[in-house]
């Protein structure tokens, strides 16, 4: 009678959901024991979200950083679905998807991300743009067309949050619209980019400055309209009239995971094992945004990219010990730095004892980046055409 045959479930395709369904692909399992892999998200394409800002500036294209998902797993033997979550029974060991489709698991890997919280001030559900996804740099770079095509005399946007989404994305659309832009980053803390090294945030501050770019500390997002936005400082509230507001603040887990009866912190998210099982169900994993995680030393992780994607591995391995009867690994989190795009041509990178800033750091951002993108095919057309691109656009001028 032959053994069933072991089904893994991976929800979300990011870079904890993608990653480990790849290295699972790439384990030793023997030929009779493969699993059956099958990773679910909403999109057709995987995004290496570090880099979408790049999009707004033209400097790179959508197929360089979102690849199809079809392409990255061809020849994986990974069966891949876009669709979304509509339930998860645990009991059942079942996922149903909204198509109606369902999916029995043995383990199951929960990689969904988070999302934008727009619900947090009256209005911005309405008229703030989340800059998460490649369908919202989409949005935002239509809204920046149709703004630009009537040339007003000044195209005034407001990003309301200073950590390195809201600093980064200044920077490149100070770079993009240049003189005509008056932009301001809405920060309620008392600093910009409060958990970066220090170098970083005085790179980031310098960036700033120099593109004309006016920072509210310690201020408060009141309400958002059509073209203007409500902000109070120090108990004084003022009407700021804008022609963007770009939200860029806070993170929900998706209603499919917050509705699990598992254990979860006060923030919706999924408190895990060091081995990133899920607490009271070890064939479930979590990892990335909607885990509440503490790596082998008991320290709290940040829920970044960069931790994502070494969570990944761990997942795989812990997977795959577990249906090997070997020893799961507890996660060790090693921080590699940190890198922030400062606009086109200029980064700040900090990290393994080197501190860059300038078109060097912008260099080794990429490079670093390059060698990230999740298979060696997707790795060499970009950085094939990497070098290849400013050639032809010298050639051509």
């Amino acid at each position: 009678m032959n053994q069933a045959t072991t089904r893994i479930c991976i929800l979300g395709g990011g870079f904890g959901g993608l990653y480990t369904a790849l290295r699972l692909s790439k384990l030793p399992w023997e030929s009779s024991s493969k699993p059956e892999i099958t990773l679910v998200d909403q999109n057709d394409r995987f995004l290496f979200s570090p880099l979408l800002y790049e999009i707004l500036t033209g400097e790179l294209q959508t197929w360089e950083i979102a690849p199809p998902y079809q392409e990255l797993l061809q020849g994986t033997g990974i069966r891949f679905h876009q669709d979304t979550v509509a339930e998860i029974d645990t009991d059942k060991q079942e996922v149903e998807l909204h198509t109606g489709k369902k999916i029995n698991y043995d383990r199951l890997v929960l990689a969904l991300g988070g999302e934008t919280p727009l619900d947090l001030v009256p209005g911005a559900a309405e008229y703030a743009y989340p800059f998460r996804t490649i369908t919202d740099a989409y949005h935002l770079e239509e809204s920046l067309q149709i703004i630009e095509e009537t040339n007003p005399e000044k195209i005034r946007i407001a990003i309301v949050g200073g950590g390195y989404s809201g600093v980064e994305l200044a920077c490149k659309l100070a770079d993009r619209i240049g003189a005509k832009g008056r932009f301001r980053v809405i920060e309620v803390g008392d600093q910009i980019l409060r958990n970066s090294p220090e170098f970083n945030r005085e790179a980031a501050k310098k960036a700033l400055n120099e593109k004309g770019v006016f920072i509210d500390l310690e201020t408060k997002v009141v309400s958002i309209s059509k073209d203007t936005i409500s902000l109070e400082y120090k108990n004084q509230i003022d009407e700021i009239p804008v022609d963007l507001v770009i939200w860029t603040v806070g993170t929900k887990v998706s209603p499919a995971v917050k509705n699990l009866p598992i254990k979860h912190n006060e923030r919706g998210q999924i408190i895990t094992k060091d081995t990133l099982q899920v607490i009271e169900h070890p064939e479930i994993f979590a990892l990335g945004d909607l885990a509440d995680c503490h790596d082998a030393e008991g320290k709290q992780v940040p829920t970044t990219a960069q931790v994502a994607f070494q969570q990944a591995d761990y997942t795989a391995w812990n997977i795959w010990a577990s249906l090997t009867n070997r020893p799961l690994l507890p996660f060790r989190y090693q921080p590699l730095g940190e890198m922030m795009t400062l606009g086109v041509d200029n980064a700040t990178l900090t990290g393994l004892g080197v501190k860059l800033d300038g078109s060097l750091a912008q260099i080794a951002r990429r490079v670093a980046y390059l060698y990230r993108l999740p298979t060696f095919e997707h790795q060499l057309k970009v950085g094939f055409s990497w070098l290849v691109t400013p050639i032809i656009n010298a050639l051509s001028e």
